[in-house]
């Protein structure tokens, strides 16, 4: 037996980084092997992967798509390679003297696959090591100490499980998007991509669309009237009649019948009290958070899918919360929620919560309809992080967690409803002429907490009361005010991404680990715009296309099957081969449909692709503008008649270009908006653009710094046609001295100047009535202070990166702004742990 080191594998370097300072008391130390950081104490070394270091793909002889056709992918065998050749070499070269080793990878389906895949790089250099399997929920001292006490074997069932879901949607994935591709002659960097999980998901988008689309609003008139009692004050009522079934009705249908309601309405001085009806009413507590409920609840706080679960998925390797990756909503036998809530006790911010809720003589969580047994709901662990150890954006998710465990402790909340119906009898009401006398009822609806209970901790639901006086039947009101409010009934709305996520649940589509991954591919690949996200023509163009010729890449039933195959192999009731050969079945079904229908199905697409990027007519010949992209990779306007036209427009370069739907009345074309990151903003119409910096004169403002003396040089403000602007000096290019200036906002020269450089200070302007002018002062002043910002820590001038996050990016070779800015976002996240792509670019964003 071997005497060399015991190993142990997790799934990323910072758990690596985590478990070993836990297991050493501390004094865990590193070491580089093989270009890989690898932690070390006494005879113990822990290696931390990159997620999978192993992937699976086709031989190389199938990569031509030109030669291979998408058909021949069905049957082809599927290599194993490593995709992270470096972390494979130093696992290798730890495994073969290794004299133990445990895998500690995540606790879910795809943990125990990369934990499989790590156990096969194992055995291929050391046949006899021990290899054991731990798991924990969180990685805090208690759980990671408990696990390595009590090590248990690899789940192959499980692992088998994940490995047909990667067969299969690498299967789906390629055949699928080679020949969508191929048919619409969409190749390089903007080949159409589709894939089992997407398909579905992307027609649930674009069938609430067509819902949308389809919707034929209703005209109906509602009435409401201003009441005032001698002594509370007064407050709003709505007339509301009984319908054909006796139900309370508020909206009217017919306008003409609307009108004369309010105008009898209109003359009545009082009404009298009706009716008045008191109840009470339970608020319990919401139940703990599964990884779908998370993603709602952050969602309410402006964060995307993708960017809740990054930033859970730190605080989890950081050992702050549970894993965020379960669908349980009941937790443990074995978690004392008293003992958690004592751990808050001292903090500043929750210390008073916990205290209230320990004073409770018993605690007893809520519990939600689902119970799992591998991982508990997400909750804080009791190690607590201090605020200046998170980002701002950290803390927000962690103190998210935190209050809902809070609330899954509370007591219910009581609110009392106050209801009271008021009359104005005999009124006369003329519709076309005929008159009748009628009792108008109107009705007031108030409420109060009168025990807030579980809000008193957690503040992300609705906590508004609605104030309505304590009346009595009999008393009179005073009118004081009427109104009459046009209205239309609205179409359903676009769902949310944590909508989408739970619509995704209920139907069976993905899982929990990959459904905010699916919506993020989608943005990606140009099938969605906005947040609520919203089909492009492209996406509804593939939908279709599937609809009308293989209904069942986008089948909800079709995938749902297939997910419930991979759970039948974790248990032990499917092999592995028997599932991913009925796929291949199913596949060659679909193509079967699909290859009858290639040039049809091309055409379709092709049409979508270019009415996506349509904005109007070309002014100089009238064939259309098209968004184009560049040699460089830069967006511009271009004429669909190109060469025989060359007429173009400019783009900013500070995001990707999106078509609006309005249409600018002037140059018929269709205004652009920029995606950039997350963000988006509005560019408007790209001809107006163009001609207002044609427009614009250069706003003189003083002596060139550089080369008045010699050549009486100035430098002005100067709005550039890509969107930025600078103050610069006139004699470009002969001399180019430049400051750079804010993109938005509107630049107003003042009459101070600046004693030192004798320029006039400037001042920043926003349309938007809430945001606070910008004193600029003088331009030179405040580009040598912002520079003087940046000395040492100029990433921390981005938002949302910190002192630790600049560190990690300075480790990993980006130590500016520019470097930043030059990133590739999806090679920069995974080489920063805890990094989403989309961050990155939200960060480049910020940088421009």
């Amino acid at each position: 037996m071997s005497r060399g080191p015991a190993v142990i594998i997790t799934e990323k370097d910072n758990a690596a980084r985590r478990i070993a300072d836990i297991l050493s008391d501390g004094t865990a130390d590193t070491e580089r092997v093989a270009g890989t950081t690898v932690y070390k104490w006494g005879g113990n070394r822990c290696i931390g992967l990159s997620g999978h270091v192993v992937g699976v793909d086709f031989p190389p002889e199938y990569n031509d798509w030109r030669d291979v056709e998408p058909v021949e992918l069905i049957d082809a065998p599927i290599d194993k390679q490593p995709t992270q050749e470096g972390i494979v070499r130093a696992l290798r070269q730890l495994a073969r003297q290794a004299s133990h080793v445990t895998i500690a990878t995540d606790y879910d389906r795809e943990g125990e696959l990369i934990g499989k895949e790590a156990y096969e790089l194992v055995r291929e250099v050391n046949e006899d090591v021990q290899i054991d399997r731990v798991r924990f929920s969180s990685i805090t001292d208690r759980e990671v100490t408990e696990a390595f006490g009590n090590p248990d074997e690899l789940d192959f069932e499980l692992a088998a499980a994940g490995e047909a879901r990667q067969v299969i949607d690498l299967l789906w994935g390629a055949a699928l998007t080679r020949f969508l591709s191929l048919s619409a002659r969409q190749l390089g960097d903007d080949f159409i991509s589709v894939g089992r999980v997407q398909g579905p998901t992307l027609k649930l988008i674009v069938d609430r669309e067509r819902e949308i689309e389809a919707f034929d609003p209703e005209d109906y008139w509602e009435l409401f009237a201003d009441l005032e009692t001698d002594e509370d004050g007064g407050f709003e009522s709505q007339y509301f009649y009984r319908d054909e079934d006796g139900n309370e009705a508020e909206r009217l249908r017919d306008g003409d019948r609307a009108e004369a309601v309010y105008d009898a309405l209109a003359d009545a001085e009082t009404a009298a009290v009706d009716s008045v009806n008191r109840r009470t009413r339970t608020d319990s507590p919401p139940a703990p958070f599964n990884t779908t409920q998370f993603i709602r609840a952050a969602g309410s706080l402006n964060y995307s899918a993708q960017q809740a679960m990054s930033i859970a998925e730190e605080l989890y390797t950081a050992g702050y919360l549970t894993y965020p990756r379960t669908d349980n909503t009941v937790y443990p036998e074995d978690l004392d929620p008293r003992e958690l809530l004592e751990s808050f006790t001292a903090d500043n911010t929750f210390g008073d919560d916990a205290e209230s809720l320990l004073a409770a003589d018993n605690i007893t969580p809520t519990e939600g309809d689902e119970e799992t047994t591998d991982h508990p709901p997400i909750h804080p662990t009791g190690e607590l992080p201090s605020r200046s150890e998170l980002s701002e954006d950290e803390w927000e998710i962690y103190e998210l967690v935190v209050r809902r465990f809070f609330a899954t402790v509370a007591d219910d909340a009581t609110w009392e409803h106050l209801k009271v119906v008021a009359e104005i009898a005999d009124r006369e009401v003329v519709v076309d002429g005929e008159p009748t006398t009628e009792d108008l009822t109107l009705k007031a609806n108030g409420k109060r907490l009168v025990e807030a209970g579980y809000h008193a901790v957690y503040p992300y639901f609705s906590q508004s009361e609605t104030h309505v006086p304590d009346v009595t039947a009999g008393d009179e009101l005073t009118i004081t005010d009427t109104a009459i409010e046009a209205k239309q009934t609205q179409p359903p709305r676009r769902y949310g991404q944590s909508r989408l996520i739970e619509t995704m649940e209920e139907m069976g589509i993905g899982t929990k680990s990959t459904r905010h991954h699916t919506i993020e591919k989608l943005y990606d690949r140009g099938y969605l715009e906005n947040d609520p996200p919203r089909p492009t023509m492209l996406a509804k163009a593939v939908v279709e296309a599937a609809e009308d010729f293989a209904d069942q890449v986008v089948s909800e039933e079709m995938t749902a099957q297939l997910e419930a195959d991979m759970q039948a192999i974790a248990a032990g009731e499917k092999e592995y081969d028997e599932v991913t050969e009925a796929s291949r079945r199913l596949l060659d079904e679909v193509f079967d449909d699909l290859t009858d229908s290639r040039e049809e199905i091309g055409s379709q697409i092709q049409q979508s692709l270019k009415a996506d990027k349509t904005l109007g007519p070309c002014p100089e010949c009238g064939d259309d503008l098209l968004i184009r992209t560049s040699r460089q990779g830069s967006y511009f306007i271009g004429c669909n008649g190109y060469p025989d036209c060359e007429y173009t427009l400019p783009l900013p370069s500070t995001g990707k270009p999106l078509l609006l739907d309005e249409t600018c009345e002037e140059h018929e074309l269709r205004e652009v908006k920029l995606l950039a990151g997350r963000k988006t903003f509005v560019h408007g119409c790209p001809q107006c653009q163009a001609d207002a910096a044609d427009a614009e004169a250069d706003r003189v403002i003083g002596d060139c710094p550089e080369c008045s003396e010699e050549h009486g040089g100035e430098v002005a403000i100067k709005q550039l046609r890509n969107g930025s602007r600078l103050v610069g000096c006139t004699r470009y290019p002969d001399c180019e001295y430049s400051l750079p200036l804010p993109r938005r906002g509107d630049i107003e020269i003042t009459d101070d100047h600046c004693e030192e450089h004798g320029l006039p200070e400037l001042l920043v302007t926003y349309e938007d009535d809430d945001r606070e002018p910008w004193e600029l002062g003088c331009p030179i002043c405040n580009y040598r202070e912002y520079q003087a910002r940046q000395n040492g820590s100029e990433l921390e001038t981005i938002s949302g990166i910190g002192e630790k996050t600049a560190e990690k990016l300075q480790t990993a070779g980006i130590e500016d702004v520019a470097g930043l800015k030059d990133a590739n976002p999806d090679e920069l996240a995974e080489e920063v742990d805890g990094v989403g792509a989309d961050t990155v670019r939200d960060w480049q964003a910020d940088a421009d």
